[in-house]
């Protein structure tokens, strides 16, 4: 039988070993809990404990991925990066204030939320991927890579508003990777400057897939949850991709779209929406238990 032989810097590579990292994190932070199991356990809709560890582990994962798979230190800052403020919320939040309009209306208090601080780390750190994402590719125009930053942070922020349910945030990770990992290769810009072809963005989106493969049975369960740290690192991650894949017009087009999604999830149920429609209840429901209960995102 022929040996499947995987060259380093491929979306293969990143897959897998996204995949084995996320594993590997997984049972280490079992057996051995920073501060104990408890400081690591949340309730779910139902009362149930779920466990944090599966944040962490999938941010390792996935970061050990995109390296091994060639995506390189922008996909690294993006996903670890997201990953650090999440924890801070998901261990230190107090859960007073949520969403966008929370954290805003507190800091006009003069309240200084861990949320707020989050948001501010995520555009941080958002920035530093763009412009190292655009250092290597030569693209020029702060604007956009301005405007790139601000797609990696709403990507984060995104796959968090997502990390209701079971499985649901997970499951869009693996979707929306699916056109970043199979577009072609090489590396170029259109014309119009909306859709630009980067080596490095496939192997990072197929890292960000394995560590969700990876942890999906867990979380479908209803044992673990991805919080805020591993929501942030998948959709910074993925928004990582999406950034190297794109020109100034694309970038713009995504970041509308983020922001849109985002100011309607301060009036809109999503999982109203997701239970109103028939194909997307189903597609959210797929591989959950019937028994499981919601899962909330973690404070």
């Amino acid at each position: 039988m022929p040996m499947i032989r995987m060259r380093p810097g491929s979306s293969a590579t990143a897959f897998i070993v996204g995949a084995a990292g996320a594993l590997g994190a997984a049972a280490l932070l079992r057996r051995r809990s920073p501060g104990g199991a408890q400081r690591w356990t949340r309730r779910n809709h139902a009362g149930q404990p779920v466990t944090l560890f599966e944040g962490p582990a999938y941010a390792v994962g996935a970061a050990a991925g995109a390296l091994a798979g060639g995506a390189g230190a922008p996909a690294a800052v993006a996903g670890l990066g997201a990953a650090l403020f999440g924890g801070l919320d998901d261990l230190g939040g107090d859960g007073s204030s949520k969403g966008l309009r929370g954290h805003l209306a507190a800091a006009r208090r003069g309240e200084l939320t861990t949320g707020a601080v989050k948001i501010v780390g995520l555009g941080t750190t958002g920035l530093i991927s763009a412009h190292l994402i655009d250092r290597a590719g030569q693209q020029n125009g702060i604007p956009a890579t301005l405007v790139g930053g601000g797609v990696i942070a709403g990507s984060a922020n995104l796959a968090n508003l997502l990390d209701l349910r079971p499985g649901r945030a997970l499951k869009v990770v693996l979707l929306a990777a699916v056109p970043l990992v199979s577009a072609s290769g090489g590396s170029h810009e259109t014309a119009a400057g909306c859709a630009r072809w980067a080596a490095t963005s496939a192997p990072a989106a197929a890292a960000a897939a394995g560590a969700a493969l990876a942890m999906a049975p867990d979380d479908l369960a209803g044992r673990t949850m991805l919080g805020d740290t591993g929501a942030n690192s998948a959709g910074a991650l993925l928004g990582a991709a999406l950034v190297a894949r794109t020109g100034p017009c694309g970038r713009l087009v995504a970041l509308a779209v983020l922001t849109a999604l985002t100011l309607a999830s301060e009036r809109v149920s999503f999982t109203s929406v997701i239970e109103k429609t028939p194909v997307l209840r189903e597609l959210d429901a797929l591989g959950r238990p019937s028994r499981t209960s919601p899962t909330a995102s973690a404070p």
